[in-house]
């Protein structure tokens, strides 16, 4: 079989495709655009794909496709409910399985899990309506970050240097579904690896003028710096890929997905987070590990449907 051949026999054996992106989560107009790159490069490779945007279309109408490539981020479509939909319909798709996307969405499972697996992730506290927060900067210390459990793209959190901002930051963040935690700072340098199926990919130092790495720094700002190579020596890049990695499967996460960390200034690495549909657009991080590996964004698109 030559090659032109097997390509026209894969693009059949990948059928026609649906482009998941949109959705009406707080992420929405972030997963437009990963979603219109991901729909561009596929048709670009000859397969037939075609944008579905849930906030738009009758979701039985997915059971007319072949497969679904999700690239919907936060509730609704990184959470374990698209996940269910298209299993309900048996139809195959990208990245995670219900149960493993479900945790990886929620920050405070995630971590509970990473504990009990005896994985390194930094001391948080639930806050709830009543709390001492008094308390619990005595036991965490200052500052802290406040994060709502179910929310990507740094949306809702804040860096809080005392009682009364945490007290603040806990109202802003408790106005998303969900959860909210307190979670001890780390000072010290950010990495993300990217996993691809049963790999880590070349490790992305993160760094930022601003006090975290946040929405704005994510996909607006023009002086964030995304170093590859990260920076480490080999055997410190391998142990943190192992440890990412871990924290990946300890969750059941499978197919591709972003493990975010930090180190801390005596060298401890700390988890914070699994993106189960990282971002695919000009600023993501994935395609960005994927192209130091030597992939290209088709390459990259290529193994995650493989894997669906």
């Amino acid at each position: 079989m030559n090659a032109r051949t097997e390509e026209k026999s894969w693009i059949e054996q990948m059928g026609r495709i649906a482009v998941l992106m949109g959705g009406t989560a707080s992420e929405r107009e972030i997963s437009l655009k990963s979603g219109a790159a991901v729909l561009n490069e596929l048709l670009r490779m000859g397969l037939y794909a075609e944008p579905f945007d849930p906030a738009e279309r009758a979701i039985s109408e997915l059971s007319s496709f072949d497969r679904a490539f999700i690239v919907l981020h936060g509730k609704g479509g990184e959470d374990g409910v698209m996940q269910g939909v298209l299993e309900s319909l048996k139809v195959p798709y990208t990245g995670s399985a219900l149960l493993a996307s479900a945790l990886a969405m929620d920050k405070l499972r995630s971590k509970q899990f990473w504990e009990g697996a005896g994985l390194p992730t930094p001391p948080f506290r639930l806050l709830q309506r009543g709390c001492d927060l008094a308390e619990i900067v005595e036991q965490l210390g200052l500052p802290l970050m406040v994060k709502p459990v179910c929310e990507g793209s740094s949306i809702g959190m804040a860096k809080v240097d005392t009682v009364e901002a945490l007290r603040q930051a806990w109202e802003v963040a408790s106005e998303y579904e969900g959860e909210v935690i307190a979670e001890q700072w780390v000072e010290g340098a950010e990495y993300t690896v990217a996993i691809l199926g049963d790999r880590a990919l070349p490790m992305i130092r993160l760094q930022t003028s601003h006090r975290f790495y946040d929405y704005e720094a994510k996909y607006s700002a023009e002086d964030t710096e995304y170093l590859c190579p990260c920076g480490l020596n080999s055997e410190q890049e391998r142990q943190l890929q192992q440890l990412a990695h871990s924290a990946f499967s300890t969750l059941g996460c499978s197919g591709w997905g972003r493990v975010d960390l930090m180190v801390d200034q005596a060298g401890s690495p700390w988890l914070l987070e699994v993106n189960t549909v990282p971002g695919m657009t000009d600023h993501s991080l994935v395609p960005m590990a994927a192209s130091a590996a030597g992939l290209s964004f088709g390459q990259l698109l290529s193994e995650i449907l493989q894997q669906s």
